[in-house]
């Protein structure tokens, strides 16, 4: 389970996209329920997706910032997840796991590493964190890298093998 990537995705025009994509295999799966994160630099987005990409819920009311200490942060979104799956009658262990976009987020070592509009400098261990917190396999990547994977197998670059995707929110990724 830990080679699978889980993301819930949500672009300009307000369209939604679950993607379970497995690095070893490079096709999108079918799972249960997973938890989507969008980690911004001012506004944290947390959803709950099913295996057929329908968002179940979401919360918007983690604003990032507000955490100078990542174990607070890591609380509080865990707690946000649990209340989510009570609220939508699903039991923590059919939830398959999370995928996060974070700025300057690494897929290889689940850490944030120097995201300047965060409020956590240097090496942040997200992914270990989040997982040790929630009780569910976390993997952690850049969310312009989640957002060009979302393109690529839903959007508007369905079928192409280059294209660039640029993110504008409170950082700028590429």
């Amino acid at each position: 389970m830990y080679n699978n990537l889980f993301f819930l995705l949500t672009f300009a025009d307000n369209t939604h996209f679950l993607i379970v994509y497995n690095k070893l295999t490079y096709r999108i799966m079918s799972e249960k329920y997973v938890i989507g994160i969008d980690l911004g630099g001012t506004n944290t987005v947390i959803g709950l997706v099913d295996a057929n990409g329908k968002i179940l819920a979401k919360d918007d009311s983690v604003k990032t910032q507000k955490y100078k200490e990542l174990e607070d942060y890591v609380d509080v979104v865990s707690a946000v997840i649990k209340k989510i799956a009570v609220e939508n009658s699903v039991s923590m262990d059919d939830i398959d796991g999370i995928g996060v976009g974070a700025p300057m987020g690494n897929y290889y070592s689940g850490d944030i590493e120097n995201a300047a509009n965060l409020p956590w400098k240097g090496r942040v261990p997200l992914g270990k964190v989040l997982t040790e917190k929630s009780g569910l396999p976390t993997k952690v990547t850049n969310d312009a890298n989640a957002a060009a994977i979302g393109e690529m197998k839903y959007g508007v670059a369905q079928g192409m093998k280059d294209f660039i995707v640029i993110t504008l929110g409170t950082g700028v990724g590429s």
